[in-house]
């Protein structure tokens, strides 16, 4: 199976407010070469949560067929949704919390798993804006477009108000 690094990052100019997302994937093949892609995009009115969740779903939708990813993440939301099984958890009780309310970003909580469905995906934290060159490209791939013309909608999050 091949091994593909992938790291992510979203943005929010406010919360809610314009929003983007970036993810960075890496791969080496057997010939020892390494491919970088970049992936990124944005929406007028979002959440930094959502644009978290979307980065790591983008990159994964992205991948043509199943693989090791290993996904760097500054978003604890994200990384402890899987390191500390709140998803099971929410899947257990109806898509409800602990606390019995729904469940925020349930659209996009869904199709992250569906998106990781094929694949073996291993969740990393780092700490943002502490220096990890990957972690600061999403970073600037996020922001940037989070300050695009003409965004479009995040319909999930509009039908949420």
């Amino acid at each position: 199976m091949d091994v593909v690094t992938v790291h992510t990052d979203g943005s929010s100019r406010g919360n809610p407010g314009p929003g983007g997302y970036g993810a960075v994937l890496s791969h080496t093949d057997a010939a020892g070469v390494t491919r970088t892609r970049e992936l990124s995009g944005g929406f007028r009115r979002t959440t930094n949560n959502r644009m978290e969740l979307l980065a790591a779903i983008v990159a994964l939708e992205a991948l043509r067929r199943p693989c090791r990813v290993e996904l760097h993440s500054d978003s604890q939301y994200l990384v402890n949704a899987f390191r500390q099984r709140w998803v099971e958890g929410w899947l257990r009780r109806g898509w409800r919390t602990a606390s019995r309310q729904p469940v925020k970003n349930e659209d996009l909580w869904r199709r992250l798993l569906a998106a990781m469905g094929p694949h073996d995906v291993r969740w990393h934290w780092v700490k943002g804006h502490a220096g990890d060159p990957l972690n600061e490209r999403c970073d600037e791939l996020a922001t940037a477009a989070a300050d695009g013309a003409d965004l479009p909608e995040d319909e999930g999050f509009e039908d949420a108000r």
